[in-house]
């Protein structure tokens, strides 16, 4: 008699593959709220998927054609862009999400009206005000070397229209359109500066960070142009044309924590490659920043699901849904978890040759890759735990732990870069991974009563 147990059966294949293909259409389709906020989840991390094979086609082509030193001086002026922008909008590009959830929840249509065109203005205004200033202090106080200047002088131009950009990324969550609110960022500018250099080389321009600082301007302004005239033309049905109503006196200082938030995670990103350019040469920042940006492709599904999740978990705030609230929470540590970990090991294991594709000297940052991943995956393991408090008014308590973890990355930088280079830089920002983590796992236990640790509850 032959021995039939490991031969499959049919009978209960055909309907588990049929489950999940009905689950799929279900989730396409957007029945319901779980199936809708999968499904935006689904669509921001395929968009960060299509923006991380696009940005690193373009990182790879410019360190390609500009070398490593012009690719180190794009670098450091690019991550003054990034700084700067992110900061210009006084935190309102992250509490729009939850204001504009709230008023809508509440109907309360003329406060919307308000927030969308307030922070807009906010963010045009302080962007262009910084800018002024920035261009105002390399006149005056010439702090950085010859071949910084012009390029820098270029990227300030690129402020404005990168803080406007982000103020409609939140006003794009805010109304789960995930397309209006991340394909402008971060799938047209980096196409537009791909396409604006690509241009320069074949005419013969010197491929020199000036070059590609001129390429950003072109992406940074023509994206966010774009994605104005779209959000303006989707918000028009929806929100009406009638008067706005303002209310700065409560939402800035609700913004305000979430300034200081968005300063410390512009730290924790950018505070790497600021001290290795303060330390190292334009060289080292180009391996680094290659390396490390390399590693970071796995954030891009903590981004997703946090893009996806934020309205939602503004909204069940709003109901009371306390709950609900605590079971959706635990659904997006696993949406952020698994497939993170599933990412990393691929970047690892392809870590050596997609470093080479920038250029050979590159390869000489994959000890940077193997340590910032202990970081990212840490932080991967809570969620986004950084959402779920800024959503649920607790904006004081994550700001207090994102400066924490922001002041120790940057003493840690400080002390270890000079003395390991960039590995010091890589074990800093590690260890200041892993630090904020935990202590945001302990605040959302403690003030929320939600378990958020993936190793502490399984599905």
């Amino acid at each position: 008699m032959s021995d039939n147990s490991s031969v499959p059966n049919p009978s209960f294949a055909l309907p588990q593959a049929g489950g999940v293909i009905a689950q799929l259409i279900s989730i396409l389709k957007g029945e319901g709220d779980r199936e809708r906020t999968k499904r935006d989840a689904v669509t921001a991390f395929g968009v960060r998927c299509a923006s991380a094979a696009l940005l690193y086609v373009t990182q790879v082509v410019l360190a390609r054609w500009m070398g490593s030193y012009e690719y180190g001086i794009y670098v450091f002026v690019w991550t003054w862009v990034l700084v700067l922008g992110g900061l210009s909008d006084l935190g309102l590009a992250i509490s729009s999400i939850r204001l504009i959830s709230h008023y809508r929840e509440t109907r309360e249509m003329g406060y919307v009206r308000g927030v969308i065109r307030g922070s807009r203005g906010v963010a045009i205004g302080v962007g262009t005000l910084i800018a002024a200033l920035g261009i105002a202090g390399l006149w005056l106080l010439e702090p950085l070397d010859g071949h910084y200047v012009l390029p820098a002088y270029l990227a300030l131009v690129c402020v404005p229209l990168y803080s406007l950009t982000g103020v409609q990324d939140g006003i794009g969550k805010s109304f789960a359109w995930m397309g209006v609110a991340l394909l402008p960022p971060y799938i047209i500018r980096p196409a537009l500066l791909l396409i604006a250099m690509a241009a320069a080389h074949f005419m013969g321009l010197p491929m020199e960070a000036k070059t590609a600082a001129g390429s950003a301007i072109a992406g940074t302004w023509i994206a966010g142009l774009i994605q104005t005239l779209i959000v303006n033309r989707r918000l028009k049905p929806i929100v009406g044309s009638d008067k706005a109503q303002y209310d700065f006196r409560t939402w800035l200082p609700a913004a305000f924590p979430l300034l200081v938030i968005t300063a410390c995670e512009l730290t924790l990103q950018s505070a790497d490659v600021l001290v290795v350019s303060h330390f190292l040469t334009p060289t080292d920042v180009a391996i680094y920043f290659a390396a490390a940006k390399t590693m970071s492709l796995i954030m891009f599904v903590h981004y997703a699901v946090g893009s996806a999740v934020a309205n939602r978990f503004a909204a069940l705030s709003a109901r009371g849904d306390k709950e609900g609230l605590r079971t959706f929470a635990r659904d997006a540590v696993h949406w952020t978890f698994w497939p993170s970990l599933a990412a990393a090991v691929g970047l690892l294991a392809l870590g050596m040759p997609l470093l080479w594709l920038f250029g050979p000297q590159f390869v000489d940052g994959y000890p940077v890759m193997m340590i910032l991943v202990v970081g990212f995956l840490f932080r991967s393991a809570m969620g986004p735990a950084e959402i779920l408090l800024n959503m649920l008014g607790k904006q004081r308590l994550c700001a207090t732990v994102q400066v924490t973890t922001a002041v120790l990355n940057v003493i840690l930088n400080v002390t270890l870069v000079p003395i390991y280079g960039i590995v010091g830089a890589a074990a800093a920002t590690s260890t200041a991974l892993v630090t904020g983590a935990l202590l945001n796992y302990i605040v959302v236990n403690r003030h929320l009563g939600i378990e958020i640790a993936i190793w502490r509850f399984r599905k």
